[in-house]
């Protein structure tokens, strides 16, 4: 199966937690997908769908989040989907390893936390970003990458404060999943 063909399946199962703004994004995305054979890559000129996870301790109510180095805000882990990965949640699980330094991550059960649809500069125009949530393994240890400016650890209610607003429902949804809310 190609990366676009798991791409496909994921949405197509995809609740969102019957919240009406997620089922138009999962529609979108399926439709981009139908549209362009090449949506999973970046050199995709109408926007293409990306990975990520968002890097979370629950014992310490925390997440890890990186200073993007080139976008100089704190986000989430995660970025495009390259030709060796095999699965979307594979390329999430890739990206927040490469990205945190942390190994043994698990993504979270259940499929993508929800979805985010944000511009980007030209030539591609959208990031269509399936995100996920990955549990750090207990006394695991944080190493900056190359893309990063800084990694830091944020309580839950701190992530307002520095984060935006994408990354604080990226937060929100992966508490509720947490506690058992889906």
């Amino acid at each position: 199966m190609s990366l676009h063909d798991d791409a496909a399946l994921v949405l197509k199962s995809y609740g969102g937690g019957a919240d009406a703004a997620q089922e138009e994004l999962r529609r979108a995305y399926l439709d981009h997908l139908s549209l362009y054979p090449d949506g999973m890559w970046k050199a995709c000129g109408a926007g293409h769908l990306t990975a990520s996870a968002l890097v979370v301790d629950p014992e310490r109510g925390r997440v890890l989040l990186t200073l993007h180095r080139k976008l100089r805000m704190w986000l989430q882990m995660g970025g495009h989907c390259e030709t060796g990965d095999a699965t979307l949640a594979g390329a999430a699980l890739r990206e927040a390893t490469e990205e945190s330094g942390i190994a043994g991550l698990t993504l979270l059960a259940g499929g993508p936390v929800t979805l985010d649809r944000h511009p980007i500069p030209a030539p591609c125009n959208w990031h269509l970003d399936v995100q996920y949530a990955a549990l750090a393994p207990s006394g695991s240890t944080e190493r900056i990458s190359d893309e990063s400016l800084d990694l830091r650890w944020f309580a839950y209610d701190e992530v307002a404060g520095v984060a935006d607003s994408s990354v604080v429902r990226l937060v929100e949804r992966t508490r509720a999943v947490l506690d058992g809310v889906r």
